[in-house]
């Protein structure tokens, strides 16, 4: 056990065949493709199966010397979604609650898992199990009933044999003021200075993503291209800076991925560059906090263009950085979870690249009024509804109201 100020950290270690079974095997390679409905990416084996349960079982026997009698149980994201099973069939009958930080696909989709009753099932031994949209938790409800198990008594509520449990949509938030302050101070700083003598007067277009398949990295810079090939009195005007931390380089795709970006962002910059300007600016390593709310404060606009997203937390660091003088514009996909709260974004079909290309061009030409109207709505919306309110409306039904339930949550 580990305590850092008031939470303690209980830890432990995996053998190097749980790793590549349990994470690389089926959470990244059956789970997470077929999530973010890419199916042809998805590689199942009963081996990674059998891990991904076996070690569960185990975080399940390791944690039950912890579990106190009153404690909250609050369980999150798709690495451990049987773990609830396990630690019923263990015995405990404390109140243990689920968040997905993805997506969850339409029945069509996750019933291609050739485990998908047990998913399932090992789904219905929460009594509350949060989504990150209403549309995650109407595919997970269809899916249920798709399959025949149990009942709903209403949207919310399900029943499913002896059990009862309750199913809603939580969309994440951020600590929106913090992160507003924090954009205001990093202004000031040096790299802020730096960033903008090296644009020397040139626009700034952002997309920050970890380096994955369902970010839509690759059709944003092909409309990124589209869009300066189309409206050539832009080039020399705006630069795209690309930040692209690296992500599950043990998995093959993975590493194919990062030199496919790598080598179509060379490939623009070659065409489209002079001696003095480059289109494309890739990073492809991460950055931390107070320099990326500096970033995201000086551009006119952000990129945030998924093909698939439980909720995009990009998208509303971006809002929350912005100058409400002088803000800049979100450019965000449909299908990021966040559309459904940030209604003032400039919403696109990220498979849709000429359309992309367009709306890219109708953002850095939108009027100021226009600009600061719809941050305002989006700013109403991110300080409504922001990560403490998030916390506090789960553990809230997840408590079912009782007083002091919020005190020891394991």
């Amino acid at each position: 056990m580990l305590r850092d100020s008031n939470i303690d950290y209980a830890l432990t270690d995996l053998t190097d065949r749980d790793v590549e079974e349990y994470y690389q095997g089926f959470a990244n390679r059956v789970l997470w493709p077929i999530c973010h409905y890419r199916l042809d990416l998805a590689e199942y084996g009963r081996r990674e199966m059998a891990g991904y349960f076996r070690v569960n079982h185990f975080f399940a026997s390791r944690l039950l010397p912890l579990i106190g009698e009153d404690d909250l149980i609050w369980i999150h994201d798709y690495h451990l979604i049987p773990l609830a099973a396990e630690l019923r069939r263990q015995g405990v009958k404390n109140r243990i609650g689920f968040f997905l930080h993805i997506p969850w696909p339409a029945p069509d989709v996750f019933l291609a898992m050739p485990v998908n009753d047990e998913i399932l099932t090992s789904l219905t031994a929460y009594d509350v199990l949060g989504f990150q949209t209403e549309n995650d938790r109407e595919n997970f409800a269809d899916c249920l009933l798709r399959q025949g198990l149990g009942s709903r008594s209403d949207n919310t509520h399900f029943t499913v044999g002896a059990r009862s449990f309750t199913a809603r949509h939580y969309p994440i938030g951020i600590e929106t003021e913090e992160f507003a302050k924090l954009a205001q101070r990093a202004a000031e700083t040096s790299l802020h200075k730096r960033m903008l003598q090296s644009l020397d007067g040139k626009g700034l277009i952002i997309g920050v993503d970890r380096l994955d398949y369902s970010k839509g990295i690759t059709q944003r810079i092909d409309a990124f291209e589209n869009f300066l090939t189309r409206n050539p009195d832009s080039q020399r005007k705006v630069t795209l800076l690309q930040i692209t931390p690296k992500s599950r380089s043990e998995v093959p795709e993975y590493e194919a991925m990062q030199r496919a970006v790598a080598e179509q962002a060379g490939r623009v910059n070659g065409a489209l560059g002079t001696v003095d300007w480059v289109p494309i600016r890739y990073v492809n390593r991460s950055l931390r906090r107070p320099a990326l709310a500096g970033l995201y404060r000086m551009a006119k606009l952000a990129l945030v263009t998924p093909l698939r997203d439980g909720m995009n937390l990009v998208a509303k660091e971006f809002v929350a950085a912005q100058s409400e003088a002088d803000p800049g514009v979100l450019l965000l996909s449909r299908f990021a979870g966040a559309a459904q709260e940030l209604k003032d974004a400039v919403l696109v079909n990220p498979y849709d690249v000429e359309g992309t290309a367009e709306a890219v061009a109708r953002s850095l030409a939108m009027p100021l009024e226009e600009r600061r109207d719809r941050w305002k709505g989006m700013m109403k919306a991110l300080r409504g509804n922001d990560v403490f309110s998030w916390c506090d409306t789960f553990l809230g039904d997840l408590s079912t109201g009782e007083q002091g339930a919020f005190e020891n949550i394991v």
